[in-house]
């Protein structure tokens, strides 16, 4: 009887350990679709690149939720991930990795455009180097050999990628490097719940570009709209959009503002109601913003102007991140998601 008791209590200290361990996965698809529900017909929430490490959280059937570095929850098919115990996934995050910085590549049999495809690539997707016996990636006429998540290995255009580490080391978000990446994106096709280089929301956007640029932030506008310093705005919102004021109540609004702030647009906080964020944007300068509408574009705010946004009275906030640091705005090189750290 005691060595039943012994067993037992074995058996449940086992499962009470098994249920404390946190079950990780790396992202195996160029972008990944979450959606808020174990159904594809559910809703869009956003995407995740390859490459990234998530937390899973919970399962129906072939539908695990994760827990995106964000942090962002939603569901997706265990096809989109490789699941990986604790000493794979050090292994995996100490690995020497490629990042790729074209909007779109992909990953061949060999090292020749001809050759059969293995996966597609988007912006800021991760694979890693695969070394030859001297420790060094092995490069072929132009071509890295690369190995995808789920452990297949190919060949990538070298002019695609960038070693990994060495590239989130040398991020720096200013001006213009925010809006140079943005402006990458021209054209891109709105899609709700994007978040990779086929397909943008507005914060989408934002979070790509900043992404692009070294740093982690939150996935949704109102979050965003937390972040960095306010820039006071000096709104008159009881101006309507057609009056004929309106164009000198724009340029009053956003004289403070400077080019690569994040602006918001919804509705502002009232005795009775909370603010609401429905749309964010990167300022350029001169009355002009890019944003995802329709799909990526540059317009204006000031009325009269060819490309003048018809919600632009809508501004509320304006937001600065350059020079910021505070929770939510994290460097990519100091995330456990993407590296080994100190925790």
């Amino acid at each position: 009887m005691k060595r039943i008791l012994l067993a037992l209590s074995a058996i449940l200290l086992a499962t009470a350990l098994q249920g404390q361990t946190r079950r990780m996965a790396v992202t195996g698809l160029s972008e990944n679709n979450l959606h808020a529900e174990a159904d594809y017909t559910s809703e869009l929430c956003t995407q995740t690149l390859m490459g990234t490490v998530v937390e899973i959280v919970s399962e129906s059937g072939y539908w695990k939720q994760i827990r995106t570095p964000e942090p962002y929850t939603a569901w997706c098919t265990d096809l989109g991930l490789t699941e990986m115990r604790h000493d794979k996934l050090s292994s995996y995050l100490a690995a020497p990795k490629y990042i790729c910085t074209a909007m779109h590549s992909s990953v061949r049999e060999n090292a020749s455009a001809d050759s059969e495809p293995v996966s597609d690539l988007s912006m800021g997707d991760l694979v890693r180097a695969v070394r030859k016996n001297s420790g060094n990636a092995s490069m072929k006429k132009g071509w890295a050999e690369v190995m995808l998540p789920d452990g297949r290995t190919g060949w990538t255009p070298a002019a695609d990628i960038a070693e990994f580490s060495s590239w989130a080391s040398s991020r720096k978000a200013d001006e213009e490097s925010i809006i140079n990446t943005a402006k990458q994106f021209i054209g891109t096709p709105y899609l709700w719940g994007g978040a990779s280089s086929k397909g943008l929301d507005c914060s989408g956007l934002v979070r790509m570009v900043w992404f692009m640029n070294g740093y982690l932030i939150p996935r949704d506008a109102s979050q965003q709209a937390d972040l960095g310093r306010e820039i006071i705005l000096e709104a008159d919102h009881d101006i309507t959009p057609d009056s004929d004021k309106m164009r000198d109540e724009m340029l009053n609004r956003i004289k403070h503002i400077k080019p690569g702030d994040l602006i918001y647009f919804g509705t502002p906080a009232s005795l009775f109601k909370k603010e609401t964020i429905t749309h964010v944007g990167i300022y350029l300068g001169k009355g002009r913003f890019i944003h995802a509408s329709h799909y990526v574009r540059i317009s204006s705010l000031v009325p009269g102007e060819d490309d003048y946004y018809d919600n632009s009275f809508r501004l509320i906030k304006a937001r600065r991140l350059f020079g910021w640091q505070g929770a939510g705005l994290k460097p990519i090189i100091h995330s456990p998601a993407y590296f080994l750290t100190k925790q």
